[in-house]
């Protein structure tokens, strides 16, 4: 099984990822490094951050000690957003970004994540080259070739100014309440909507190393929907772990997902003559009514497979300057090289004062569809495509639900299941297509 997945590399820390696998991985990354570098007589360097989990101390420890012993110099952060990472590989023209986070997971799990020069997210050719190197015989440098390890003090902010130079529109007047998740975004996302003008009201903002992501942040939004409503706020912001994901809650109570903050901000863009090719980028988990939406907009939409790095390098590839997903990933190529939670919550929160309306009022452009997802595990996820009994059931279901709903199945990239999507115009309805379909993968698949 590969080591890296759509997002890194991600396990149960110190028994699926171990320490001894970091430092491998960061050697080998360093060799790749070393040797794709145009300018042999440069000494690399690398920055290095991680969310507030504790096993990210022993597992920093092993990459920078990778780093440092393949003759990479190593600039530590400590606890930052992974866009943060990404930021700041471009901002100090670092060779290489490392980021010690498993996003959302619990607590227990850890990752690791990679970025490239720039500060893009290393494609999978390379991914699999740093895999292929890894535990191979190699000459250690000694002396002088050794690299240094550097506490960076200012990193904080540097990010902080960056986030800030996205706000044209001052946030005066409007309150907000973030749940920081206990996650990295703990120390800076209060501040820069403080800075930005808003009134801020912080919760799980307080990371022991245990707690990160513990019945909090954007996985779990009925904390933050009961403090909104207790501090008469305008909107509620949530992060993850690692504060790459924005999701929101209005005044009233109701959840705003990425689908809805991407119609807002793609609407925007529109207004302001800022979307190129008239054209935004979702992917196939992307809900029917924001599809809908932008249909109404006349904005076109492009569709990827699922994760933000597959919306990134279509953006790229074709120069749009916005994409994004569901689940709160929202990629804005005009500010930031990845996505970037505390930056989308930024302009959303500029667009609420910029046009004089509720979160409520914006996001009622889109109605979202009843969706039902249900994970058929345990089944031989290869032979979906060769069944032609599922491909005759999934035609006839789409056409059962019209142009008001959907009919999506998709084998996992991680685990041993397939993933049956349905949307519909009722609940009802999507539960009793999904349900069908469900059963039939088990029966043709199991």
């Amino acid at each position: 099984m590969a080591l890296f997945g759509t997002d890194g590399i991600r396990g149960l820390a110190n028994s699926e990822l171990t320490a001894e696998i970091a430092l491998d991985v960061s050697v080998a990354a360093a060799h790749i490094l070393v040797e794709s570098s145009s300018n042999k007589d440069h000494r690399p360097t690398a920055i290095v951050g991680q969310d507030s989990r504790a096993s990210g101390e022993f597992l920093e420890a092993a990459v920078v000690a990778g780093l440092t012993s393949a003759g990479i110099n190593v600039f530590r952060v400590g606890v930052l957003p992974t866009p943060a990472i990404a930021h700041l590989v471009a901002e100090s023209h670092a060779d290489l970004g490392v980021m010690i986070s498993a996003s959302h997971n619990p607590m227990p799990d850890n990752g690791i994540k990679l970025f490239a020069r720039g500060g893009g997210k290393l494609d999978d050719a390379i991914e699999a080259r740093i895999e292929a190197r890894m535990g191979e015989d190699w000459k250690r440098p000694t002396g002088r070739g050794v690299g240094r390890a550097i506490n960076d003090d200012t990193a904080t902010e540097r990010y902080l100014t960056h986030l800030l130079a996205s706000v044209q529109t001052p946030l005066k007047g409007l309150k907000v309440v973030v749940d920081c998740a206990n996650g990295a975004s703990s120390f800076v996302a209060p501040e820069a909507y403080a800075r930005a003008g808003a009134d801020v009201v912080a919760i799980f903002n307080q990371p022991d190393g245990w707690n990160i992501n513990e019945d909090c942040g954007s996985t779990h939004l009925h904390q933050l929907r009961a403090a909104v409503i207790k501090e008469g706020a305008d909107i509620g912001i949530a992060h993850d772990g690692d504060a790459d994901r924005c999701l929101a809650i209005d005044a009233a109570g109701n959840e705003i997902d990425g689908d809805h903050i991407l119609a807002i901000l793609a609407q925007s863009y529109k207004a302001q003559g800022k979307l190129k090719g008239n054209t935004v980028v979702g992917t196939v988990m992307s809900n029917l009514g924001f599809m809908h939406a932008m249909k109404n907009s006349s904005i076109d939409v492009v569709t990827t497979q699922v994760g933000d790095r597959y919306v990134l390098e279509n953006m790229i590839s074709n120069d749009y300057v916005l994409g994004g997903e569901q689940s709160g990933h929202v990629i804005m190529r005009d500010l930031a090289n990845t996505g970037d939670g505390i930056l989308t919550a930024l302009s959303l929160l500029q667009e609420i004062v910029r046009t004089g309306k509720t979160l409520q009022e914006l996001a009622s452009t889109m109605v979202r569809f009843p969706q039902v997802l249900i994970n058929v595990k345990d089944v031989e996820k290869d032979k979906l495509v060769g069944s032609s009994r599922i491909l005759s059931a999934v035609k006839d279901a789409q056409e059962l639900l019209g142009e008001n709903g959907r009919v999506l199945l998709r084998p996992s990239g991680t685990e041993a299941l397939v993933r049956v999507m349905v949307e519909a115009a009722s609940d009802s309805l999507a539960e009793e297509v999904a349900s069908s379909l469900a059963d039939l993968v088990k029966d043709e698949l199991g």
